[in-house]
């Protein structure tokens, strides 16, 4: 396969950037979008040129890691895939591509595709963890938990933290990520204790970052764990409830 790519090089948050042209050829349809790119940095390497910079790790869609705007949509044109696992078959020879870091406020640019993503760290940081001290580990069925609540939690708990959905949303808001950490504690029993503090620190520290969600379902559109924008309705009834028992 032969593809135009258009991609965004920046040198550093304060320089201005701009879409530059190169030429991916020769790339297998089997390759990765990530190994597409490794082969156009093989070139650009060989002639003295610096190769285009973007945040990879397990290459695996576990960590969260990779993530960039292919033609304007985050993690580009297969849904549910991350960037890492999206493959050139759903391209076509003679493509052009345009390739972009994460355009969000809160995202700002360090080089190239990568982009500072910390504003999520803050989040988790402000209260995603269970700080009670619960002593010793107990046998696993000495807890009873109905297996439709373990489901919902662990399908919140599949967020890997990559910040798609800050990316796609119009108004750059990180509901659907907090509400997955919001709700992957709060639905279980170890969780509960801290329940209604978690939610108000959590979600006072992502407005003070991020948009307002006025869901419009981007977010769950482009997430790459498929996760349910009902995950923010339940965080907001969590918010309130919270807000209730402070006064």
């Amino acid at each position: 396969m032969n593809l135009t790519l258009h991609v965004w090089r920046q040198k550093s948050r304060d320089s201005e950037g701009r879409l530059v042209e190169y030429k991916a050829e020769n790339i297998s349809p089997e390759a990765s979008f990530l190994e597409m790119l490794d082969v156009v940095n093989e070139r650009l390497t060989e002639k003295g040129e610096e190769p285009i910079h973007f945040d990879h790790d397990c290459r695996e869609g576990i960590c969260g890691s990779c993530g960039m705007m292919i033609n304007g949509v985050a993690h580009g044109p297969l849904g549910g895939t991350a960037t890492c696992q999206l493959h050139m078959r759903h391209f076509n020879d003679g493509d052009t591509v345009f390739v972009e870091p994460w355009r969000a406020r809160a995202f700002p640019v360090v080089k190239d595709l990568m982009v500072d993503r910390s504003p999520l760290d803050k989040i988790i940081q402000a209260g995603g963890y269970i700080s009670v001290n619960t002593g010793s580990a107990v046998e696993a069925n000495t807890l009873p938990i109905p297996k439709q609540v373990q489901e919902l939690s662990m399908d919140a708990a599949e967020c890997i933290q990559c910040g798609a959905c800050v990316a796609q949303c119009p108004n750059g808001a990180a509901q659907l990520f907090t509400a997955a950490k919001v709700s992957h504690l709060g639905l279980l029993p170890q969780g509960q204790p801290e329940r209604y503090e978690r939610v108000v620190k959590m979600v006072e520290v992502m407005e003070s970052y991020f948009g307002s969600c006025t869901l419009f379902r981007e977010c769950e559109a482009v997430c790459p764990k498929e996760i349910s924008v009902s995950f923010i309705a339940r965080m907001n009834r969590d918010y309130l409830a919270a807000k209730f028992k402070s006064r």
